[in-house]
């Protein structure tokens, strides 16, 4: 059995989980998600727990059952409480703003890049740092990894658009006046 694809699933008060041949459908607080669920993967609602089934111990439904079942722990997670990414940006004059329903960047170059924010992500700005939430945890992850691609981090001077957290390793600049007499 997969580890996690054995432990039920806890669903949370104000959380409501709808099973419709195989779809399954997630509704809280923090939003709506749903998804489509792969035909050999059996799930069961009982009561205030969720259950995921394989068929059989092929390696394909092993690897099915765990991903189902984390899925499922994510959609749960995602409307009862959301998923935040938190984004630096690092820079002279690099600056971040939302102005409308855009999320305007000043990165360096010759004009600002302007990103529509998605209808279902919430980005702020606070202290040039962006935060990313919303309900969905790959969209939000999809959505934070786009705003990086504007600027990733400079290997030799760290400019750029980095993850909270994220390790950074500089590279030594040009070594000067070595080698010539």
């Amino acid at each position: 059995m997969s580890r996690i694809g054995k432990k039920p699933i806890e669903i949370p008060n104000g959380v409501k989980v709808n099973l419709q041949d195989s779809v399954i459908t997630v509704e809280g607080p923090k939003g709506k998600l749903s998804m489509n669920l792969h035909p050999d993967m059996k799930v069961y609602v009982e009561g205030n727990t969720i259950k995921v089934e394989r068929p059989s111990d092929e390696p394909f439904h092993r690897a099915m059952h765990g991903t189902t079942a984390a899925l499922i722990r994510n959609m749960i997670k995602g409307v009862s409480e959301g998923f935040t990414v938190v984004l630096e940006v690092f820079g002279l004059g690099y600056r971040a703003a939302v102005k409308g329903g855009n999320l305007e960047l000043n990165l360096g170059f010759s004009h600002p890049v302007v990103f529509p924010i998605p209808p279902d992500v919430k980005i702020e700005v606070k202290e040039n740092k962006i935060y990313v939430s919303g309900a969905d945890k790959q969209r939000v992850g999809q959505v934070a990894a786009q705003i990086r691609a504007f600027r990733k981090p400079d290997p030799y001077k760290g400019k750029g658009i980095r993850y909270e957290g994220e390790i950074l390793r500089l590279k030594p600049g040009k070594a000067a006046g070595k080698g010539k007499k």
